[in-house]
């Protein structure tokens, strides 16, 4: 045990030039560039690493274990924003493997320690190193996937604003293709805003719309009736022939929907109504 007490108090005391070499040699087999923020925080990391795993010599697999899973956590959600692509970290893991194992076995050479105790040392550092790893990966996972979310509430936003265009007058253009998440965000996101901008008539313009399936018309037709119990007055602007169709084929009864040719129709049929 005082051997790998020994090599345990090396590696956390000289962790920052150690890490400096093996970042020397990993550096040699990537093939993908890394700015000098990306290498410092790589850098960082890697010294973080090796001075845990350092401390977790004397303990058990669980006890080191557990102080590792927390960091990796935090790495994988630093990756995440630094990184589009997990795969520039994992690419050269089996190389940055071998590049660890020649120092840390070097090292436990120099301090002479015994093959066994190198052996447990070595069995330890690929423990953690695999822990590390599926952790990382599992975080990165997860906060890429949150990005996503916020990127994918960010384009529903911008891809269905509310335009006042007129006193009491607005226009929700929609535009791209509808799906089940565009809509639901809609009716989710949007229709609650609108009483707020004391809006009494909306057009929902579909010129922009490039199809819609029958479940969509569905809760196109949802969007109508949750706006007329809201008092506000609901205009349909751009409808094409086949997005009239999905409509017709959901079953939906199309004789109370106001609808118009364009936009400057609906508004002049909103005008009259004054």
């Amino acid at each position: 045990m005082d051997q790998i007490v020994r090599v345990s108090q090396y590696l956390q005391e000289n962790a920052e030039q150690l890490i400096d070499k093996i970042v020397e040699d990993a550096l040699k087999h990537i093939t993908f560039e890394l700015s000098e923020e990306q290498l410092q925080i790589a850098r960082q990391q890697n010294i973080e690493f090796l001075r845990m795993m350092a401390r977790s010599f004397p303990a058990t697999d669980e006890e080191a274990a557990a102080e590792l899973l927390d960091w990796a956590e935090k790495q994988g959600e630093t990756n995440s924003q630094n990184m589009d692509e997990f795969s520039q970290s994992i690419e050269p893991f089996a190389q940055n493997r071998l590049v660890y194992s020649k120092h840390i076995a070097q090292v436990a050479l120099d301090l002479e320690v015994g093959p066994a105790q190198i052996v447990r040392i070595m069995n330890r550092f690929n423990y953690l190193l695999d822990v590390a790893m599926v952790q990382s990966i599992q975080s990165f996972e997860k906060h890429q996937a949150a990005k996503l979310r916020e990127r994918q509430n960010q384009i529903n936003e911008l891809s269905a604003p509310v335009v006042p265009v007129q006193d009491g007058v607005a226009i929700l253009p929609l535009i791209g293709m509808i799906d089940y998440d565009r809509m639901t965000y809609v009716l989710n996101h949007v229709v609650p805003k609108i009483p707020k901008m004391e809006v009494d008539h909306l057009i929902i313009d579909f010129s922009g719309i490039l199809t819609i399936d029958s479940e969509i018309a569905q809760h196109i037709f949802t969007l109508h009736n949750v706006l007329q119990l809201l008092g506000i007055h609901l205009y349909f602007t751009g409808m094409r022939p086949n997005i009239t169709m999905a409509i017709v084929q959901g079953n939906i009864d199309f004789s109370d929907f106001h609808t118009y040719g364009s936009v400057l129709q609906a508004l002049a049929a909103i005008e009259k109504t004054r």
